[in-house]
């Protein structure tokens, strides 16, 4: 017999159906297991704290995503305040590299390339298959926005993996199909 949604059983009964699915959103947001991790034991945590909330939602899995994606912003937002605070004040700043990425680039170090919004867009509409309209409401901005944000994102990840050979098969018979972008 399941337990009632709103108990603490329910929650607990809920964590263990959403927890990978919510892990494996948190990972293509963060681009690391460790910060997943973290950042769905978080999700988690909030949605305890505020599980009668959470259960008068119609949809307390896409409440639980909405959670994850905005505490990554939030904790985007503040290490990046952190960081400009440490170097305004005479810090080291972030540490540079040199070295250009390799052709074998993945799909998540260029995700990781992406602005902390503009990826959550991306994975949200593209990886998670939400509607333009969801995406908006979960990042509470206009569908314009999501629309713009995703063409240029898509456009940034494109240039930065390369050429359309990268997308297709190495099989001959299927040269047809290859093209350079832009012609």
């Amino acid at each position: 017999m399941p337990s009632p949604l709103g108990t603490e059983a329910g929650f607990e009964e809920f964590a263990r159906s959403a927890q990978t699915r919510l892990y494996r959103t948190a990972y293509l947001l963060c681009g690391d297991a460790e910060t997943a991790r973290d950042l769905t034991q978080t999700t988690l945590a909030k949605l305890f704290q505020h599980w009668r909330r959470a259960t008068a939602a119609d949809h307390p899995h896409a409440y639980a995503k909405t959670v994850l994606t905005r505490t990554f912003l939030a904790e985007r937002r503040r290490r990046l305040r952190d960081l400009l605070a440490f170097t305004k004040t005479g810090g080291l700043g972030p540490a540079r590299t040199t070295e250009q990425p390799d052709l074998r680039v993945t799909l998540l170090a260029a995700l990781a390339e992406l602005p902390p919004r503009a990826r959550a867009m991306v994975v949200l509409r593209y990886w998670e298959d939400l509607s333009v309209e969801t995406v908006a409401s979960l990042l509470r901005c206009s569908e314009a926005t999501v629309k713009s944000q995703c063409s240029r994102s898509l456009a940034r990840l494109r240039e930065h993996l390369g050429e359309a050979e990268l997308y297709t098969s190495a099989d001959p018979r299927l040269d047809h199909h290859r093209h350079p972008i832009g012609s």
